[in-house]
């Protein structure tokens, strides 16, 4: 009977062999005989498969990324049951998108979670957040914030495209008011400066693969958190925080499994 043990195979006799001594020594195989084939060869074949899987995590264990998706970007576990990052010019804007909805999401559900904390708490009389766009200010209208929210992000992101486009455009000198300097345009995606990256965590940013891996994996963390805050208020409405303390207040019969009961009865 063959046991592989580490690296290679330890071959023993079975439990069931009639020599007194066979549970003490291991078995030493002729030249001829079969468990000398798999000694000599299966070791060749079996170290290499484990250790490439450990080389490369995918994010269903035993499965095969597909080619386009080398491990070389920041987030890459092989993730593309839909094939949209086969073209290679696709892939590139795929993965601006994806850090882009990233970024939002982080500010979407630390902006939530902290005016909601505050309406709850009573510390500022602010609206729940899914009210808050129909909230009239006294400084200006509805109508001037929504043209200038435009205008402001129109501009961002006219410029990020440019910056996609033909990378390191945007930092040339008159480019953007003068302020270049103070973004120095890293890479697409990472303008940087004192700006936009005011410690200086990823000065060198071809070399700050960590530091991307946080952020991609922060920021797919908070695109769920947000979709499961959307769906919170349809069913509940009410707010992240004043679910919380619902759930808090009776671990064991306010649970979603409830929630979702009870909004179908």
């Amino acid at each position: 009977m063959a046991v592989a043990v580490g690296r290679g195979f330890l071959v023993q006799p079975s439990s069931y062999s009639s020599s007194p001594t066979s549970h003490n020594k291991l078995y030493k195989p002729s030249l001829g005989s079969a468990t000398t084939f798999w000694s000599t060869f299966a070791p060749q074949r079996y170290p290499q498969v484990a250790v490439q899987a450990q080389q490369r995590p995918t994010w269903l264990p035993g499965l095969d990324p597909p080619p386009y998706l080398d491990g070389t970007l920041a987030g890459d576990y092989g993730f593309d049951p839909l094939g949209l990052g086969e073209d290679p010019k696709s892939l590139k804007w795929y993965v601006q998108a994806e850090l882009v909805h990233a970024r939002f999401a982080m500010a979407g559900v630390a902006g939530i979670l902290f005016t909601d904390l505050l309406r709850v708490t009573g510390i500022s009389n602010l609206p729940v957040w899914y009210e808050a766009g129909a909230v009239k200010f006294e400084f200006a209208s509805t109508r001037t914030l929504i043209v200038v929210q435009f205008l402001l992000m129109g501009f961002a992101e006219t410029k990020r495209y440019m910056d996609f486009i033909n990378p390191g455009s945007q930092a040339k000198e008159g480019s953007f008011f003068g302020l270049e300097a103070a973004l120095e345009g890293l890479e697409p995606g990472y303008p940087g400066g004192p700006l936009l990256n005011p410690l200086g965590l990823a000065k060198d940013i071809k070399n700050a693969h960590e530091w991307k891996l946080k952020e991609i994996k922060n920021g797919r963390l908070a695109m769920i958190a947000m979709l499961g805050i959307f769906v919170q208020a349809y069913v509940t409405h009410a707010g992240p925080i004043d679910n919380l303390v619902e759930h808090l207040s009776n671990p064991w019969k306010k649970t979603i499994i409830q929630t979702l009961a009870n909004s179908t009865s």
